[in-house]
């Protein structure tokens, strides 16, 4: 062993352990390690920062910015809704779902992709259903990777794998040919996910700093219920308000002015109002359901809505303003202060009264729509503290369609090779600012760059564990030490080799590094070269062990982990399709 491969080997023991105390930020853990990886001379500059450029981080961040236009056009929203629907709040189903949702569109695309698209969707369903993110984003990520076996085409490395072979006079891997291992993997895995890995996911909260614009809070108000709407005639439980709206009905007012409490049965009809709670996205998506019409909204015109001058605010109530200990119909609150109440948030107590007439008290807030220079004023003037402008997105009607397309394009153009993945990426990002499905300042702001500069950190330790050999070592000790054995014990040995590198590595550079050694090891060992070069493509794509696998990290900061909640999950996963493998691969591919 050399000083630069102990030296490098010692920074990937370190970062293990940094990791897995939690102590340090992901990604200044990464930063640090491309500092120290140019200080102590084992990578220069252009390598260490060729993770920046690297096809990877292109293509994170061209996924990214995507999925951020299919959030912004609603499509994530209905793939949530339909998963929901489906899931009818069953925490089992959910992880189930999502788990056969994300395989499914991994086994045609990248993992990292896959993950990418229901990201959102699964945040969202978590918020929807009152569940933890952590129990979904873990099986969620899982699932993508176990998916990687059953095409060809389901992760590059099996494409890189499959390139190696022919350059080495082989014949190339067949789009279908891993599927009889892949498949078992797939399904086992999400059998495990299921029971024992469900029980060992933590339920953590999401571990999020209090701000105004991302704290969640109930408002009540009022829906009309117009003439020709799809609810008319429908009971209360056809309905459906808390399932696909996630709202609460209070009470409900009908036309001849009688309120009652509602139940399962209550019959609704044209010209009924609901007092309903929800939260503020909840609330502001009732726009886009025509079978509905917010109360206080129906008196604002779509030119007045739309307008540069007008906005939406989130106030609070403070001691000593003017509203306190009075009613939003004594205030003439419209008229006297040029803005409508949309709902009313009070915190710790349940409102089961029309908000106009609710006497407003100190801590309520409300949800205001109405003239920017107003809500400016009044806040000066002590009425109400000014919380949050409400971003309202002014959505094409075709942009759901535009971004799907797109987002579509981009991997059928990958996946058949037409045009390199970095520019895929790019030509996404490029179509969805053009096309107006979503701006770049909007796109940038709702980026993870955390992830990011972690990948570009662990891309360069990934190249300095290439570069420096050490690689090569670790293939040399895994022959040594199954010298003698029955050749089952080397074909592991080279899944083990995989895996771990994959690890710190691209699983792409994982697979280049060790599938031309395993290669010329069987050939001069007499055994099948095919049978290890299919094993290590499983083994490179098996990354469960650490949150250092692109789909783990984009799933890392949202779910609230800890490095050692993947080792504790993963590492019985891992154990269980090393043995899968270490069956089916000798019997498919005789050794």
């Amino acid at each position: 062993m050399t000083f630069e491969i102990g030296f490098v080997l010692g920074i990937v023991g370190l970062t293990v352990v940094l990791f897995s105390v939690d102590k340090v930020s992901p990604d200044v853990i990464a930063l640090g390690i491309i500092v120290i990886l140019v200080l102590s001379g084992l990578l220069p500059l252009d390598r260490a920062l060729a993770g920046i450029g690297s096809e990877a981080f292109v293509l994170i961040l061209g996924l990214l910015v995507m999925t951020a236009a299919l959030e912004k056009s609603g499509v994530v929203s209905f793939v949530g809704n339909w998963i929901l629907r489906k899931a009818k709040f069953n925490d089992n189903r959910f992880v189930l779902i999502v788990m056969l949702a994300a395989a499914g569109l991994s086994g045609l695309m990248s993992n990292t992709a896959a993950t990418a698209f229901f990201l959102p969707v699964v945040i969202g369903m978590a918020r929807s259903s009152k569940t933890s993110r952590s129990k979904l984003l873990m099986p969620l990520a899982f699932a993508s990777i176990l998916a990687s076996s059953v095409t060809l085409i389901s992760t590059t490395t099996n494409i890189v794998v499959s390139g190696i072979m022919e350059v080495k006079g082989m014949i190339p891997i067949g789009m279908f040919e891993l599927t009889p291992v892949g498949l078992p993997i797939l399904i086992i895995g999400i059998l495990y996910m299921l029971t024992i890995g469900n029980k060992l996911v933590p339920d953590r909260p999401y571990d999020e700093p209090f701000s105004v614009e991302t704290s969640v809070r109930n408002y009540l108000t009022e829906l009309v219920i117009p003439k020709g709407s799809n609810l008319c005639g429908k009971t209360l439980a056809q309905a459906a308000f808390g399932r696909d709206m996630d709202l609460t009905v209070m009470r409900i007012e009908k036309v001849n002015k009688s309120f009652y409490m509602p139940t399962a049965t209550s019959l609704l009809e044209a010209g009924d109002v609901l007092i309903v709670e929800g939260d503020r996205d909840d609330l502001l998506n009732i726009n886009k359901n025509s079978d509905l019409e917010l109360k206080p909204h129906t008196e604002i015109s779509n030119q007045e809505y739309q307008s540069e001058n007008i906005g939406m605010f989130e106030v609070i109530l403070l001691p000593r303003s003017p509203l306190i200990g009075r009613s939003l119909k004594q205030l003439n609150f419209r008229h006297a202060f040029g803005m409508q109440v949309l709902g009313i948030n009070r915190s710790g107590r349940t409102i089961r009264r029309k908000i106009s007439e609710v006497r407003l008290a100190v801590g309520d807030q409300l949800l205001l729509h109405g003239n920017r220079a107003s809500a400016l004023a009044m806040d000066q003037s002590k009425v109400f503290r000014l919380l949050h402008v409400v971003r309202v997105e002014d959505q094409q009607p075709n942009a759901a369609k535009i971004s799907v397309l797109i987002f579509l394009g981009v991997l059928v153009l990958t996946a058949v090779n037409l045009i390199s993945v970095p520019i895929a990426a790019i030509l996404g990002m490029l179509l969805v600012f053009i096309t107006g499905c979503i701006t770049p300042e909007e796109a940038y702001r709702m980026v993870n760059w955390q992830l990011l500069i972690l990948i570009s950190g662990m891309l360069a330790l990934g190249l300095a564990i290439q570069d420096t050999g050490a690689a090569v070592y670790l293939s040399d000790v895994i022959i040594n030490l199954t010298h003698g054995m029955s050749s089952i014990w080397l074909l592991g040995g080279f899944f083990l080799l995989s895996m771990l590198l994959s690890q710190p590595m691209s699983n792409q550079a994982a697979a280049v590094v060790v599938v031309p050694i395993a290669i010329q090891t069987a050939m001069q060992l007499g055994l099948n070269p095919r049978s290890f070069a299919v094993m290590i493509a499983l083994g490179a794509s098996c990354s469960f062990l650490t949150p250092l696998e692109p789909s783990c990290m984009m799933v890392f900061g949202p779910g609230n982990y800890r490095f050692m909640d993947f080792v504790k999950v993963g590492f019985p996963l891992t154990i269980v399709i090393f043995i899968t493998a270490l069956i089916m691969v000798p019997m498919l591919w005789p050794l």
